[in-house]
């Protein structure tokens, strides 16, 4: 985990679930403090949903907790048959996130032995570190995922690209480009991530408007485009460099991968509206790509030994493109429906004008 405002919300909640508490148990704040952190979430959907689960598992804890505290006593035997029945529960009502900080606060309240004055507190002391983190992630640096999404497509691209256009010349170091392309690995995981929560953000806690759905498929269409480069990447290493190969192969496999990129770059300052349609080019690229595949499988001599190998590095590179082509046509299709509704606007408007 690298440092961020997740983890700086995290303590400034727990500061303030600590002071809050001091005014209900100035001797045992840390409870408060503990469900703090585990309240914390990455959006502010999933903050919300966590409040409310949290909420449910934690009083339904606390009853078992007290109940079986009174009848039990706080034997360890009977703290471990107590926490066996509330995971149940809360498996069984699809809660299983928030079993975490509900356990803990069980064990606590079986601590006492039945005493429901204490058993209160603690559940207070729970819901105040529950309240604490979610009032700080929405007040605080709110989490905006899709905001975070946009900003790391273009440095992920820049990574990739640079592993694409050094990894069939063969001009990059062998361990530079494993440390580079575990980091791409990692960063494209991570873009996966923040896309999952965003989408999930706009599902469950509005309704979308049209532009925004048309959107959320060029995203993915992104997000996709750029797994599969590192595709590319990863047959590349695997079989492009155990193959026979021509310097007149290496120099046909990194022509076309160049062109691949390139046009992988104009679908990304197209989507930002920085370039004009070209239906020509998006033409051109797409018989560029067949031309590619199919004299890539002409030449290659499945007696020969390797030539299988290129020939999967062939796909892989063929697949690629045809993915940028899709992202190239949907965002330019979004910027064109986005003019033809402001244009349908303004006349709507014109003819609503007194």
């Amino acid at each position: 985990m690298s440092f961020g405002a997740r983890v700086l919300k995290t303590g400034i909640a727990v500061t303030l679930a600590l002071y809050l508490s001091m005014f209900l148990n100035p001797q045992s704040p840390v409870p408060a403090a503990i469900a703090a952190i585990f309240a914390m979430q990455p959006s502010i959907y999933r903050s919300w949903k966590y409040f409310l689960d949290q909420l449910q598992t934690t009083t339904l804890g606390a009853i078992v907790a007290l109940l079986g505290g009174m009848v039990l006593s706080n034997e360890p035997i009977a703290v471990g048959l107590i926490i066996v029945l509330v995971i149940m529960i809360c498996l069984k009502l699809n809660m299983g996130e928030t079993v975490g900080l509900t356990l803990v606060t069980v064990v606590s309240i079986m601590e006492a032995s039945g005493d429901w004055h204490f058993a209160l507190n603690r559940f207070l002391l729970t819901l105040v570190g529950i309240v604490s983190a979610f009032l700080i992630n929405i007040t605080v640096f709110p989490p905006k995922p899709k905001v975070q999404f946009v900003k790391q497509i273009q440095n992920v691209f820049n990574s990739m690209s640079l592993l694409l256009r050094t990894s069939i010349s063969d001009e990059i170091k062998e361990v530079v480009f494993r440390d580079e392309k575990g980091s791409l690995g990692g960063s494209i995981k991570s873009l996966s991530d923040k896309y999952n929560l965003f989408e999930e953000e706009q599902k469950k806690m509005k309704r979308s408007k049209f532009s925004e759905t048309r959107q959320m498929v060029v995203y993915k269409q992104m997000l996709l485009s750029l797994q599969k480069g590192y595709d590319v990447l990863d047959s590349v290493e695997r079989h492009y460099f155990q193959a026979q190969r021509t310097p007149e192969m290496d120099q046909f496999f990194d022509t076309h991968l160049e062109l691949v990129i390139k046009f992988h770059e104009h679908a990304l300052l197209k989507f930002e509206d920085k370039l004009k349609p070209n239906g020509e080019e998006a033409a051109q690229f797409i018989l560029d790509n067949d031309r590619f595949m199919e004299q890539a499988i002409s030449q290659f001599d499945m007696d020969q030994e390797g030539m299988l190998r290129l020939s999967i590095v062939a796909a892989a590179i063929y697949d690629y493109g045809y993915q940028l082509e899709r992202l190239n046509r949907l965002a330019e299709h979004v910027h064109s429906s986005t003019e033809e509704n402001e244009s349908q606007d303004k006349i709507l408007n014109w003819l609503k004008w007194p």
